[in-house]
């Protein structure tokens, strides 16, 4: 049986629910890395494994760890450098898998580097694929050692049916997809009469929203991912060149109001506009969807009008649907449709890419 060294950036959700059928030889969190003493031979304990979930699970650092046996801590510039080192030593020999499930920008640096000492890269973190068109030109400069396919859809096979449809041959046209499980919530619920503040609180409860539900209803999440799908269809283009639309107005925006406020007095405001809105679409048989589109030269994010009878039209609850419109596929579009969100479907999908590496391991 194959050996796969891995390092894991990110312990939050994701992190958490990866990593114990691996040979896990360190782990980062924001503040400290946690790396076995004998990077060749040893690896992170199930036992130790464990207690690192729980730890995280319960906010506290990675620094409180207590019994580190064979283990041991790296702080700040110094737990960067030990990242490079661990990098260095396996990257050529053994190989190493750098696996960012972080949600930072700050990983990017780290991840070139790897890279250039010849590890394979494994993101569910988008931030860094979503940089300048240079960082991503540089990230996937070999394709073969690079894998994001949680970056868009959690589980879901978007980025693999995609590059599957370009590598034969067949020219990708269109692509439309709702990407949000909290939006697509939203829109769905809107459908059955029920007040925008109202959903979006219940959203809350349900924990489909983060913390301040303006950061899924701004809309930028899915700017992120249109970005990632649109480069992959070959546009040289860089996140401000995305038109946005935000379900709330700048004025409601974090720096104007606090959360509690916008979600007590900012939401009913809105009621009236998203209603009439949702009235509209009705009246012309169609529903509203928080899509993104991409088409030619043009890549935007935002509210749209669908048939009802379309599989967007139909989607409901938390699913994710991607329509993919290409020569083959003209006429009846590719669809891809299930969970796009949660902590084990993504570390599903970032196993699934750490897999699908395996020949490029002795």
């Amino acid at each position: 049986m194959k050996s796969i060294p891995v390092l894991l950036i990110g312990c939050g959700g994701v992190g958490r629910q990866l990593g114990i059928a691996l040979r896990v030889v360190g782990i980062c969190d924001s503040r400290s890395l946690l790396a076995v003493n004998d990077i060749v031979n040893l690896e992170l304990k199930d036992d130790l494994l464990k207690e690192i979930c729980k730890i995280k699970s319960s906010g506290s650092s990675l620094s409180s760890l207590m019994d580190l046996g064979q283990c041991q801590i790296f702080k700040d510039s110094e737990a960067r450098k030990k990242v490079i080192d661990i990098a260095s030593l396996l990257g050529r020999s053994t190989g190493l898998v750098l696996a960012d499930c972080s949600a930072s920008s700050e990983t990017l640096e780290l991840l070139k580097q790897g890279i250039d000492l010849g590890c394979c890269i494994v993101l569910a973190n988008k931030k860094p694929l979503t940089s300048k068109i240079e960082e991503f030109d540089k990230l996937t400069s070999d394709f073969r050692h690079i894998r994001f396919e949680s970056t868009v859809g959690a589980g879901l096979p978007v980025i693999a049916s995609i590059t599957r449809v370009l590598s034969s041959g067949d020219p990708i046209c269109r692509i439309i997809g709702s990407l949000s499980g909290t939006l697509g919530y939203v829109m769905s619920e809107l459908e059955d009469g029920k007040v925008f503040s109202f959903v979006v609180k219940e959203a809350k409860r349900l924990g489909y929203t983060e913390p301040d539900p303006r950061d899924d209803l701004g809309g930028m999440d899915v700017a992120r991912k249109a970005l990632i799908l649109a480069r992959l269809l070959g546009q040289r283009i860089n996140l401000e060149d995305i038109k946005v639309d935000s379900l709330y107005p700048d004025n409601m925006g974090p720096k104007s109001i606090s959360v509690d406020d916008f979600i007590n007095h900012g939401l009913p405001l809105l009621d009236k506009e998203v209603g009439e809105k949702v009235a509209v679409a009705a009246s012309k048989g169609n529903v509203l969807r928080y899509v993104c589109m991409i088409e030619g030269s043009r890549c935007q994010v935002g509210l749209q009008e669908l048939p009802m009878d379309c599989p967007l039209g139909r989607l409901r609850g938390s699913d994710n649907v991607v329509e993919i419109y290409s020569r083959c596929y003209k006429n009846s579009p590719l669809v891809i449709q299930g969970a796009g969100a949660g902590n084990d479907t993504t570390a599903a999908g970032v196993l699934a890419d750490i897999v699908d590496l395996q020949d490029l391991f002795k």
